[in-house]
């Protein structure tokens, strides 16, 4: 394995009461603060209104931000990157889930440069200062509240990249299970999708990791597939809902990824797919990784199938190993698109073939993905292909 330093040092709030700390936080950092969030569901449930009471109670000066979509664009970074400028701004809170809070952060690190902020993905600018980044989570799926990465999109050159920085991780995150309650159940299906690919891309990565690393991941896993269909059939489920919301921040914040070496596979696949016909990013997920489980299945890697099916599903391990692999990717389909109801193809999301070659090609960077098993774009668009 590899060495590693293990720091992650936002704090959390979890619970029913956590926005009761927000304005004390807030005020450490200063007097002016921008609120960031999306469609305007947050005035709907309550949210927002608290939010206000509490940043009032502390004498915040505020200013807002709304309207930024899923897959987030590089104009509402740009956006909010300016306001902060001519503001002054202090601190930005994130009001949302990944693609508010992603947005937020290149925000914030945009508020402190002199050029467009697509450059720090484009053109891997490097990231020095950033703007304090609070986090105030309305779904469970991508992490963000937790960790030091973003992804943004660029509509004019169909494009969605990622980087991270430290400076980008939120200094504080609100976590309360309740602010879940009215996410769609599509939406609470393609979240758990999510988070179980974070957990995939890091565990089925490297056969010399920590072993109780694994068993951790293990348990993440079954969290996600015992809770996801509670909070399904019960949207107001407390307990579905906070174990689904704290699963989703540990599965990528840091502490499980110290010890991989290899790149992930289904993520820059799917980012393509989000890219050009900009679908939800854990349906894509969903759809995309039992045929990549499938297309990689081979000697070198089927001892970590083995594990997955007997550790996680329970599979019977006097089977043989390939019994065993075969069955643990059958369930893994069987849990996206009968238990979650999402849909199984590409071809039920209106997408052809057409752009196959080039998004291959992209998601290999113009080389090839080095993950768990090394797939060239040739190998990218037959997964794809296995996908319609």
């Amino acid at each position: 394995m590899n060495d590693f330093t293990y720091y992650i040092p936002t704090k959390i709030h979890f619970g029913k009461n956590a926005l009761d700390y927000l304005g004390q936080d807030a005020k450490k950092y200063g007097k002016k603060v921008l609120l960031t969030y999306g469609g305007g569901s947050i005035k709907k449930n309550g949210i927002y209104d608290r939010v206000i009471e509490e940043l009032t109670k502390a004498d915040m000066e505020i200013f807002e931000l709304s309207g930024i979509k899923p897959n987030p664009r590089i104009e509402s970074v740009r956006e909010g990157a300016d306001i902060c400028k001519k503001e002054n701004i202090d601190l930005i809170i994130a009001i949302g889930g990944g693609s508010t809070i992603d947005a937020t952060k290149f925000m914030a690190a945009g508020a402190k440069v002199d050029f467009d902020p697509w450059l720090f993905i484009s053109e891997g600018r490097e990231i020095k200062d950033a703007l304090p980044i609070f986090s105030i989570l309305t779904i469970a799926a991508t992490g963000s509240e937790m960790d030091t990465g973003g992804v943004i999109t660029n509509e004019e050159t169909n494009e969605k990249l990622s980087t991270g920085s430290e400076y980008m991780r939120p200094k504080v995150s609100y976590l309360n299970p309740e602010y879940t309650y009215s996410v769609s159940k599509f939406q609470t299906a393609s979240g758990s999708s999510d988070i179980l690919s974070h957990l995939f891309e890091i565990y089925f990565n490297d056969n010399t990791s920590m072993h109780m690393l694994d068993q951790m991941m293990e348990a993440l896993m079954k969290t996600v597939i015992k809770y996801a269909p509670r909070a399904l059939e019960n949207p107001e489920d407390y307990e579905a809902r906070a174990n689904l919301m704290w699963a989703s921040s540990w599965a990528i914040n840091g502490f499980l990824s110290e010890t991989s070496q290899k790149s992930w596979s289904c993520h820059p696949m799917e980012h393509e797919l989000s890219a050009f016909y900009d679908i939800t990013h854990g349906l894509g997920l969903a759809i995309l990784t039992p045929r990549w489980m499938e297309y990689i299945l081979d000697e070198e890697t089927v001892d970590k199938f083995v594990d997955y099916g007997v550790n996680v599903f329970g599979i019977d391990k006097n089977l043989d190993k390939f019994d065993i692999a075969k069955k643990a990717i059958e369930k893994t389909s069987e849990f996206f698109f009968d238990t979650l109801g999402l849909d199984d193809s590409l071809t039920k999301i209106g997408i052809d073939e057409s752009k196959f070659d080039i998004m291959a090609k992209k998601a290999c960077n113009n080389s090839s993905i080095k993950g768990f098993k090394e797939l060239k774009p040739e190998d990218v668009k037959e997964i794809y292909k296995m996908c319609l």
